[in-house]
């Protein structure tokens, strides 16, 4: 566990009392504050109170009386669509708002981790698709290096919940938008940006909002070294505003597809080979075109991304090179389940909208498409362009008819189920196909998470 500085004595309201809000009131105690817990779910106030907390209804007049900040979990909105109600009322009683994310960054300025011959150093990923798979990657870069190394926030444990970091150890944090959007406190060692597409709009007001939630990562404070993928508009603005002139080596370029010029830091796959270039000389040149663990242009470019990071952190390239060759992939993100007569089964439940799920049909040449479930804003017809290499669709859950009207040419069947789904695309599978699961929709008509989806299909392929 963190411990959070500089409450002691006080007391500091938590509002959501799901994993990182248990996490940051136990984290609160543990530095000297009084956490002061409420959730609308009389379940999770409960288990709150099992654990020995003080449960603190913030709805109540006079609830912020005493209280120096509020500590927000990720899931509640603060601004958009609509502020939460509790987050409106300490705007009025001019009570902080915070997250868990804001604390850790505050009370590593304050703890005594620079103590250490080696001070503990911050990676922080954030983008809209491939961080997971790109902070995933960092770690096992680390680790398999001999580095010991820590990973958290969006993924794995909560950012409270780490453990005290050793000498010299690497802390890599996948953060999400809804958790750089509100966190007061950003100060990572370096920063990774990977890439931008529309998502949770809703929640941020538009794409310019979204990208501004992004942004305060390389903004609230400012990384020592950031990393950022500038094959959208968005990231080369966000690099250029990152350098005081053109050999500045404090930013690293990246890119899937292009080759960048310039006599900056830069870092690009192109054809399956990824090369890193500083001072316009090649320094490093890595073939990325047999890891198993890593198919695909958009995995070339979270492996560009972590091949990155980790220079940034004076790695060098030949440990680099094979730790990626022995990353094994995440699960439910282009995860090969099995491989039977010559078809391979591919997990990447995980593409849950239309940007990722291009991105998984562009990675393998002849594809069987199981798709669908609840559909978002937009619809699919962006995928037209890439499903040149799918021979039919295999179309589940509530926008299976929506999906059907929306793909062209494209040969389907409409199959309700992920059982019937995979047992039709089995069928009529050929060697040498890909029996890919990219359903670019959300999971919720049929599965509570992608996860639990995935799980499904892997249980499905199981059976053949």
């Amino acid at each position: 566990m963190i411990p959070v500085l500089g409450y002691e004595g006080k007391k500091v309201a938590v509002l959501g009392l799901g994993r990182s809000g248990l996490a940051t009131a136990k984290a609160l105690e543990a530095g000297g504050a009084e956490a002061l817990c409420w959730d609308d779910s009389v379940e999770a106030r409960e288990r709150a109170e099992a654990e020995g907390f003080v449960i603190h209804d913030l709805h109540k007049t006079g609830a912020f009386d005493g209280v120096s900040c509020l500590v927000v979990s990720p899931g509640i909105p603060h601004l958009y669509p609509e502020p939460n109600k509790v987050i409106a009322l300490a705007w009025d009683a001019g009570v902080p708002v915070d997250n868990d994310i804001g604390l850790f960054f505050r009370s590593l300025g304050q703890g005594d981790w620079m103590e250490h011959d080696t001070p503990p150093r911050v990676i922080a990923v954030t983008g809209s698709n491939g961080k997971s798979t790109t902070s995933a990657l960092i770690h096992h870069i680390f680790e398999a290096n001999g580095t010991p190394c820590q990973l958290a926030g969006n993924i794995g444990r909560g950012v409270l919940d780490i453990d005290e970091p050793a000498d010299g150890e690497v802390i890599v944090l996948e953060l999400s938008s809804y958790q750089t959007d509100l966190a007061r406190a950003l100060t990572p060692d370096v920063a990774v940006f990977t890439n931008l597409s529309p998502d949770h709009l809703d929640r941020h007001g538009g794409m310019g909002g979204y990208f501004a939630a992004k942004r305060r990562l390389f903004a609230e404070g400012g990384p020592d070294r950031a990393v950022i993928g500038v094959d959208e508009k968005e990231g080369r603005y966000l690099a250029n505003q990152m350098v005081e002139d053109p050999e500045d080596l404090r930013l690293i370029r990246i890119s899937a597809g292009q080759k960048l010029g310039g006599p900056g830091w830069n870092v690009f796959a192109r054809k399956g080979f990824l090369s890193e270039y500083r001072k316009g000389k090649q320094t490093a040149s890595i073939d990325l075109r047999d890891m198993d663990g890593l198919p695909g242009a958009h995995n070339h470019q979270n492996a560009c991304a972590a091949y990155a990071a980790a220079r940034a952190l004076n790695l060098a390239p030949k440990g680099i090179e094979a730790a990626l060759r022995s990353f094994k992939g995440l699960p439910h993100r282009s995860q090969l389940v099995r491989e039977l007569n010559g078809v391979r089964y591919v997990n990447d439940s995980k593409a849950t909208n239309v940007d990722a799920a291009a991105k998984a049909l562009q990675a393998f040449p002849r594809i069987r498409w199981i798709a669908g479930g609840l559909g978002k804003e937009g619809g699919i017809e962006a995928l037209q362009p890439f499903l040149g290499s799918v021979s039919k669709a295999y179309l589940i859950g509530f926008s299976a008819r929506d999906f059907a009207l929306q793909i062209g040419e494209t040969p389907y069947e409409i199959c309700e189920t992920m059982e019937v789904a995979v047992a039709k695309a089995a069928s009529e599978a050929e060697e040498g196909e890909t029996v890919l699961l990219a359903p670019a929709a959300a999971s919720f008509d049929q599965f509570p998470n992608f996860e639990k989806r995935g799980d499904a299909f892997a249980v499905e392929v199981e059976k053949l």
